[in-house]
C-alpha cells in the first residue's frame, strides 16, 4: 500500500514537471490576422507580431529574400518585427521560431484592402445576380482564383479593445467565394485581373449597425461624450466603439493598401450629424493604423422606399447629402453613387457587382495610375436663375451629360412659397459642352430653389459618358419645404 502511494506521488510530480515544460517551452502563438494563404502588402516594411516565452529570442525567416530578422519578446513574452516585403509574387514561406518553429505557407506578396460596413457590403456573393444576365452559380463557379485571398472576420463585440479576432485566410474559389461580401469580391476581382497582382481581401462587417459602433473610444471621447451613453447597454453590436474593439482593433498595423466601406443605412435618422461622424472615423483609423492616409472609398447608400417606425419617417436622401458632404471632408477619399442600383422593397439591392466595380475604378485611377477610365460621378458646380428657368451647370463630366435617350427625370423647383412641383428638364449644349441641365415648371414662374431625386426611392436619370449617375441633391436648406406630387 506504501509502494503504491510512492508510485502515485511519482506520477503526480512527473505530470507536474511535463504540464510545466508545455508552458515553458509553448510554441509561438500569432494573431488570427497573420496564416497561410494570406497575401502581405508589397513593396512594404510589413509589421509581424505575436508572442512566445518571456524574454526570448525569436526569429522570422521570409523565403522571399531568405533573410531572418530578430527580435526579443518583452516580460510577457509579447515581440513585434518588421519584415521587408518585395514586388508582387509568391507562393512564399515565413517561418518564425522561439525554439520550436512555426510555418506559414502558401503566402502571397500583393495589395491588401479592408472591406468594412454594414449588411450590403457583408451580402454574400450566393445572395446576389440575376437568374438571366448575371446567374449566381456561373459567378461562383467562374470565382477560383489563386491570386485573390479572402478572409472574413467573425462577428464579435467588445467594450473593450480586443487583441485578436477570429477568421481564416482561405483561397478564392467556389467554396470559399459563396459565403464572402460579394461587393468585395467583384472590388477585388477586377483589381487582380486589371493590375494582375495578387489581392488580398478582409471583410469586417456587421449587418444593421450605425458608423459610432465603428469608431474608437478615445476618438469619440473628444468629439463628443454624450455618444458614449449607449455603453449603458452593454456590448451589444450596435453600441457605440463594440464593433471597432472586437473586429478592427485587432488588425490595426497589419499593412493595407487601404478600405472600401459601404455602411450608413442605419443612420438615416442622424443625417445630421454623418458626415462629420464618418469623418472622425476614417481619421482615427488612419491615426492608429500606422501606415500613412490610406485610401478610403465609400458607396454612397442606394435609394429605398424606408418607411414604418423603424426609420421615423425619415427621407434617407439627407442621408446621401451627408454621404456626399463627408466626400468633400474625407481627404484621400471616393464615394460611389448607387441611384441607378436601387430597389424600391429591398434595402440590400441584388447588384452588388456594379458596387464592387465602382469602388474599383477610384482604386485603379487613383491608386493604382491605370490611365483611360473616369470614377467620378457627375457633381452640381453652380446654379443660376434666368427667368422662369433653373440653369445647372456639372463638374466631373469631361465628355458631358447624357440620360442614355431617356426622359431626365425627378427633378423639383420651387419659389420663394418653398413648395416644390415636378419639373421639366433637359440637356442643353452640344457633344462635350453637353454640362448643363435647364429645369422649369409653368406653376413656379420665379425659381429659388431645385432638387433632384431628394427622395427615398428614386432611379437615377443621368450620368456622364462613364456611366456614372450624379448624386441626389438640393440647392436649399430648408426643413419646412413642401412637395407637390402631380406633375404638370
Amino acid at each position: 500500500m506504501k509502494k503504491s502511494i510512492q508510485l502515485l506521488i511519482r506520477a503526480i510530480i512527473l505530470f507536474a514537471f511535463i504540464s510545466l515544460g508545455n508552458t515553458v517551452f509553448a510554441t509561438i502563438k500569432l494573431p488570427s490576422i497573420f496564416g497561410s494563404n494570406m497575401v502581405l502588402q508589397r513593396n512594404s516594411e510589413v509589421s509581424i507580431w505575436g508572442t512566445a516565452n518571456s524574454k526570448s529570442n525569436v526569429s522570422v525567416t521570409t523565403s522571399w529574400n531568405n533573410q531572418t530578422y530578430e527580435v526579443k519578446s518583452d516580460k510577457k513574452g509579447n515581440w513585434k518585427i518588421k519584415v521587408s516585403t518585395p514586388e508582387a509574387g509568391g507562393p512564399y514561406t515565413i517561418k518564425i521560431s522561439d525554439g520550436q518553429e512555426l510555418v506559414l505557407d502558401n503566402v502571397l506578396i500583393g495589395e491588401v484592402w479592408v472591406c468594412s460596413g454594414q449588411s450590403n457590403m457583408e451580402w454574400s456573393l450566393k445572395r446576389t445576380g440575376h437568374p438571366i444576365e448575371d446567374p449566381t452559380n456561373n459567378t461562383i463557379l467562374k470565382s477560383a482564383n489563386p491570386d485573390i485571398r479572402l478572409f472574413t472576420v467573425e462577428k464579435s463585440r467588445s467594450l473593450n479593445p480586443e487583441n485578436d479576432l477570429k477568421g481564416n485566410w482561405n483561397v478564392c474559389g467556389p467554396a470559399t467565394s459563396t459565403n464572402f461580401s460579394a461587393t468585395a469580391y467583384y472590388f477585388g476581382k477586377m483589381l487582380q485581373e486589371t493590375i494582375g497582382v495578387p489581392i488580398g481581401l478582409i471583410s469586417s462587417n456587421w449587418g444593421g449597425t450605425r458608423v459610432e459602433a465603428w469608431i474608437d473610444e478615445e476618438g469619440l471621447r473628444e468629439y463628443d461624450v454624450g455618444v458614449l451613453e449607449d455603453q449603458a447597454k452593454g456590448p451589444e453590436h450596435n453600441v457605440s466603439t463594440t464593433l471597432f474593439n472586437a473586429m478592427i482593433n485587432p488588425m490595426l498595423g497589419f499593412n493595407i493598401a487601404g478600405v472600401i466601406w459601404y455602411q450608413g443605412e442605419s443612420n438615416i435618422t442622424e443625417a445630421d450629424v454623418y458626415a462629420e461622424r464618418l469623418e472622425l472615423m476614417v481619421r482615427r483609423w488612419r491615426e492608429l493604423w500606422g501606415v500613412g492616409e490610406f485610401p478610403f472609398y465609400y458607396c454612397q447608400i442606394a435609394p429605398y422606399e424606408y418607411g414604418g417606425q423603424r426609420y421615423g419617417g425619415a427621407n434617407s436622401a439627407f442621408l446621401r447629402e451627408a454621404q456626399l458632404e463627408a466626400y468633400k471632408k474625407i481627404p484621400n477619399s471616393g464615394m460611389v453613387s448607387l441611384m441607378d442600383t436601387g430597389e424600391e422593397l429591398d434595402i440590400h439591392p441584388n447588384n452588388k457587382r456594379t458596387a464592387g466595380e465602382r469602388l474599383a475604378y477610384f482604386a485603379l485611377s487613383e491608386v493604382y495610375g491605370v490611365e483611360g477610365i473616369y470614377p467620378y460621378a457627375p457633381e452640381l458646380d453652380k446654379i443660376d436663375f434666368q427667368d422662369s428657368k433653373a440653369i445647372l451647370t456639372f463638374k466631373n463630366i469631361p465628355t458631358g451629360l447624357t440620360s442614355y435617350t431617356k426622359n431626365i427625370e425627378h427633378f423639383e423647383i420651387a419659389g420663394e412659397d418653398r413648395i416644390f412641383y415636378p419639373a421639366h428638364a433637359r440637356v442643353i449644349g452640344r457633344g462635350r459642352n453637353r454640362k448643363q441641365i435647364e429645369v422649369s415648371v409653368e406653376k413656379v414662374p420665379n425659381p429659388v430653389a431645385v432638387r433632384y431625386a431628394f427622395k427615398n426611392f428614386v432611379m437615377g436619370s443621368f450620368y456622364n459618358w462613364y456611366g456614372i449617375p450624379a448624386s441626389s441633391f438640393r440647392t436649399d436648406d430648408w426643413d419646412d419645404a413642401k412637395t407637390v406630387n402631380t406633375k404638370e
